[in-house]
């Protein structure tokens, strides 16, 4: 999940031999306790008109080439159609990568790891393994790049010197550093349309959702067995509403409030990013080497301090670069997702405390923005992002009221909320329009969908889990007690048993299930 303001956004994403196709034999669950393996077993989906080709296509894997622990993965690419409205639009190409069962498949589950704009063909590779034996045991595990994403037909923007120069900028919040926000953002959008062409029109979540449905197909599964985290919850949202009824077992962790404007997102999130620092400020003050002195308030005045003075003062390092104010923030930002990242926050704050250099907060920032030494970009992670996030939803462009909400997003969030403002300039000059939703968000009609919400998550915070099990009408919350963002594979064995119980034997968490 995002916000864009006058930087460019923090997402929500996760910190990714030939085998016989399996099909799902049993896929929803119905009812609390109860396992229900035959439900759905004689449901036959409808193939939308037009698009026969598509779903009927042959899936041929074949050895991955650039990802980690490769022979233990098979790698295909689809044709997907550039237009779910329009067949004869033209394709375009879908990268999917699998990890065969370790035990005898009843079905795929197709995994998004979030963003938008992560690629599942990195993640998979590096996530599985933090996964329960039983749904490793039990399960084809499958990802892929979204539409718009890295190995799929990408989104393509600005070559990387302009990217870095877009990550970095830093601009005050007064009339002119405004103006200048908004020149960025209307250079950053006449990029992405000059390079992308009209699929730059395509990558929202609704068609990636369409895709999703089309790949269940292809895999030989009468219906959809997913785990999503983070913005993938959305995705995974989306696809319910659209295919009520080719809903398997759905997980989604670090859930979005699908319900919320984008203005009201940011404003949320950026409530939860301030949460989770002073979270982090109280158990490094409970430490013996932290550089936090005086109170908890104290400790978040001196985090200020320090992006304040970056902004008309960049930190230098000994790379030549500056960290800037933005880059400063994503590099405090980065380390919030997950608890055992917090050491690293240390280490930054006190190398420009003692030091007054910024090493250590350019490297976590790099790391965020997949950011090569060289000046590379491994991903095109940022340019994705946008572009779905301008064609989802867009704050507004009524510059009276961005201020009066980046005033109320500061009281709220006094040390991060500054880069949490202004989110409508990101997409006010887009080419494309917002994607009108077509369907019913509570997916009447579809099995059980388990949401999985973490009480300190400050990407998703805790509330917008309980909103979208709510929002669903077979939504059912499942909460892990603790800090970080998302839960599975990162938490405990308690979520973990509970998440491998719905995905495998399609049991649902009692409703209350706290972990």
């Amino acid at each position: 999940m995002t916000v864009v303001a006058l930087v460019s956004g923090i997402s929500a994403c996760q910190a990714a031999d030939p085998h016989p196709q399996a099909t799902a034999t049993g896929t929803g669950a119905t009812s609390q306790g109860n396992t229900n393996q035959g439900a759905n077993a004689e449901h036959t989906p409808a193939i939308p008109e037009g698009f026969e080709k598509f779903y009927t296509q042959p899936v041929t894997w074949h050895d991955c080439q650039d990802v980690s622990d490769a022979d233990e993965f098979e790698c295909a690419t689809l044709a997907i159609p550039q237009s779910w409205s329009n067949a004869a639009a033209g394709e375009a190409e879908l990268a999917i990568i699998r990890k065969p069962a370790a035990g005898t498949a009843q079905g795929s589950l197709l995994v998004n790891p979030g963003g938008p704009g992560a690629s599942g063909v990195d993640y998979l590779p590096a996530a599985w393994s933090t996964y329960g034996k039983k749904l490793v045991e039990s399960f084809d595990l499958v990802s892929f790049d979204p539409r718009g994403v890295q190995r799929s037909t990408p989104v393509k923007c600005m070559d990387d010197e302009g990217k870095d120069a877009y990550l970095a900028a830093s601009y005050p919040s007064t009339p002119q550093g405004i103006q200048q926000a908004a020149d960025q953002a209307k250079a950053w959008a006449e990029a992405c349309a000059e390079n992308t062409g009209p699929f730059l029109g395509e990558v929202d979540t609704q068609s990636a959702a369409r895709d999703m449905d089309m790949m269940r197909a292809a895999l030989g599964d009468s219906t959809l067995h997913y785990l999503g985290f983070s913005y993938g919850t959305q995705l995974g949202a989306a696809y319910a509403g659209i295919f009520p009824d080719n809903v398997g077992n759905m997980v989604l962790d670090g859930a979005i409030d699908i319900t919320l404007t984008a203005d009201e997102t940011s404003a949320q999130q950026a409530a939860g990013f301030e949460q989770a620092l002073r979270a982090y400020v109280a158990d490094c003050q409970g430490g013996t080497r932290c550089p936090l002195t005086g109170s908890v308030d104290d400790g978040l005045a001196t985090i200020k301090t320090i992006l304040d003075r970056a902004l008309n003062q960049p930190i230098p390092t000994s790379s030549g670069r500056e960290l800037t104010q933005t880059l400063a923030f994503y590099g405090i930002a980065v380390t919030l997702y997950d608890e055992r990242s917090w050491q690293f926050l240390t280490q930054g704050l006190s190398e420009v405390i003692t030091a007054g250099t910024g090493d250590t907060l350019l490297f976590l920032a790099d790391f965020y923005n997949d950011r090569n030494e060289d000046g590379t970009f491994s991903t095109n992670s940022t340019e994705a992002f946008t572009a779905v996030g301008c064609l989802d939803a867009r704050g507004t462009t009524d510059l009276a009221q961005m201020e009066k909400d980046a005033a109320e997003i500061m009281k709220s969030a006094p040390t991060m909320g500054g880069f949490f403002g202004y989110g409508g300039l990101s997409c006010q000059d887009w080419k494309y329009p917002v994607a009108a939703v077509d369907y019913d968000i509570s997916a009447p009609g579809a099995v059980p969908i388990v949401v999985v919400g973490t009480t300190g998550d400050p990407a998703t915070p805790y509330r917008w889990a309980e909103a979208l099990a709510s929002t669903l009408q077979s939504g059912t919350l499942l909460t892990f007690t603790g800090e970080g963002h998302t839960a599975y594979g990162r938490s405990n064995e308690c979520i973990m048993d509970a998440v491998d119980g719905f995905l495998v034997d399609g049991t649902v968490p009692a409703a209350g299930t706290k972990c």
